[in-house]
């Protein structure tokens, strides 16, 4: 564990584990679209953790036992969630206004209630403004086997569900023919990300998670097309930035923990934005240069064809580089070959594009599809009888 002490590494296991299944919850939600809805859920916890607070301490308590502040958290927070549904389905605000209304009204319930919680004599207050943003300082083994074992089941339930959520996110219709009741998977849903959010108050607090939820498969969505692999990177993304960000607030205790984590996170979305090979911005980057590097060969192939002059400089720098004309601008003996092929090419496709009633072959054309890729050897022969003689030599 790095030498980080008993306390810090409960705390890094326990963040592992956070980050673990928040990773693979997101997933899900992020699959479904409805990734806001983490935001509702996350800051109608606050007047469920205060609210716990006052009737522990009403009964005798200090206020501060984890467990009833999770189940009053819990609670709030299925509140507001059922409150989002209900104004979405009974009135004509849009899901992302009712979010919106949800989650300032909760929110500021809640700071009220803190504010009350600091003028009360009895009770335990000091810190409780942490699960705002996290506060691992005095975490204690129980806290920790609270968080791991919350994280755990999160996942148990995530992988008995993953055919049904998976298929609604996809597609809901479908899912309603063979017998799945879309509304009930996404309450399912949001029960995992109600128990993410709640499981999490303690060490990333109830404004952070929702980093948790949404960056890492955010991050992982550059480097897959699979919903399968989509969670389980997003679970590794997120577990890694969990231990990671325990690990360097342990490091420099001035740094504090759920801050760090969300940073770590951000940090791999953005590595994974610059440099992931598929949908990365280098990628793209690349994948235009080489388009753009094509369209100019096509265009230089045609001119030289025809027995035009090539004024673009990039034009001419390409088919230099390529062999195919001198430092002077005549072709070359390959150039003038694929020149030739090149006009070829042009005429056989305006030929299939006159006699192609549906549009379905010709709509593939973009001047640089070579049409052997769209027709067999005896279509081409088809459309070569069609071809004058001198275009065929």
């Amino acid at each position: 564990m790095l030498d980080l002490g008993y306390n810090a590494s409960l705390v890094a296991l326990g963040a592992g584990m956070l980050g673990i299944a928040g990773g693979v919850v997101g997933s899900f939600l992020f699959l479904r679209k409805r990734s806001l809805v983490s935001d509702a859920i996350s800051h109608a916890t606050l007047p469920g953790v205060a609210l716990a607070f006052i009737v522990m301490v009403a009964f005798g308590g200090e206020g501060r036992n984890l467990f009833g502040l999770m189940l009053g958290s819990a609670l709030a927070a299925a509140a507001g969630l059922l409150s989002v549904g209900w104004l979405t389905r009974r009135t004509r605000l849009s899901e992302d206004a009712a979010i919106g209304a949800v989650l300032s009204v909760f929110f500021g319930f809640g700071v009220v209630l803190l504010t009350v919680i600091q003028t009360m004599s009895a009770g335990r207050q000091a810190g409780l403004e942490g699960y705002l943003l996290g506060s691992t300082a005095g975490m204690l083994r129980t806290d920790a086997v609270i968080i791991a074992v919350g994280g755990l089941l999160t996942l148990v339930a995530v992988y008995v569900l993953r055919r049904v959520l998976v298929l609604t996110a996809f597609d809901s219709e479908y899912a309603a023919s063979v017998g799945i009741d879309p509304n009930k998977a996404d309450l399912a849903l949001m029960g995992l990300v109600l128990a993410v959010t709640v499981v999490g108050l303690k060490i990333v607090g109830l404004i952070l998670i929702v980093a948790l939820l949404i960056l890492p498969p955010v991050t992982a969505r550059f480097w897959t097309d699979r919903a399968g692999h989509l969670a389980l990177i997003a679970g590794a993304i997120g577990g890694v930035a969990g231990f990671l960000g325990a690990v360097i607030s342990a490091s420099a205790p001035d740094l504090p923990t759920g801050p760090i984590i969300v940073l770590v996170a951000f940090a791999f979305f953005a590595v994974s934005m610059l440099l992931a090979p598929r949908r990365g911005v280098l990628a793209a980057l690349v994948a235009h240069l080489r388009f753009r590097d094509r369209v100019h060969r096509r265009q230089g192939l045609l001119a030289l064809a025809q027995g035009q002059a090539i004024h673009e400089a990039l034009t001419l720098r390409i088919l230099r580089r390529a062999g195919l004309i001198r430092g002077d601008g005549v072709a070359t003996e390959a150039g003038r070959a694929q020149a030739a092929k090149a006009l070829l090419d042009e005429r056989r496709w305006q030929i299939l594009r006159a006699g192609d009633r549906t549009g379905s072959l010709s709509a593939r054309y973009d001047g640089l599809t070579p049409i052997e890729t769209v027709l067999t050897p005896d279509q081409v022969a088809e459309i070569d009888r069609h071809l004058r003689p001198e275009a065929l030599a």
